[in-house]
């Protein structure tokens, strides 16, 4: 079976009646958690775009006062865990100031949990990279809000 293109979906789907669309969605959620959460975050979510931040902040918070800091092999799988889901997150509202929002409060809440990212190769990089995608993401974004966030960013430096 072939593939459609992105385009012929949406011809397709522009023809068909509202009621099928209703149950096209319903089957595509059924199948995939990930595709589930999308349709959440868009049905519930996406008109209080802050509120949906905040909560996904307070996800990462509880997921760092969980995290096994004993050895450090743990600490990293947790790290890549935590921004997983960041990063799925991310993917679901597509606005650069959430992704910002996000990263910021991941690199803050890194530095303030006491894990040494020095000692560790492979969470300064990690951290490193993250400070980086800030910067990028930041090009995008108004110059108020550059310039607010920049401040923040700035204090992120090792």
């Amino acid at each position: 079976m072939k593939t459609a293109t992105i385009h012929e979906l949406k011809e397709e789907l522009l023809r068909t009646p509202t009621v099928d669309l209703a149950a096209l969605c319903l089957r595509l959620a059924k199948y995939k958690k990930e595709n589930k959460e999308l349709l959440t975050y868009l049905l519930f979510e996406a008109h209080n775009e802050q509120g949906y931040v905040q909560s996904v902040k307070n996800e990462v918070d509880k997921l760092f006062a969980e995290m096994n800091q004993s050895n450090l092999y743990y600490a990293k799988k947790t790290l890549r865990k935590i921004l997983r889901i960041i990063n799925k997150h991310i993917r679901y509202t597509s606005s650069s100031q959430s992704t910002v929002d996000l990263l910021i409060h991941f690199c803050n809440t890194l530095k303030e949990s006491g894990i040494p990212i020095q000692k560790n190769t492979v969470i300064a990089n990690l951290y490193k990279s993250q400070v980086q995608k800030i910067q990028k993401e930041l090009k995008g974004l108004h110059e108020d809000l550059q310039y607010d966030y920049a401040k923040q960013v700035a204090g992120l430096e090792l």
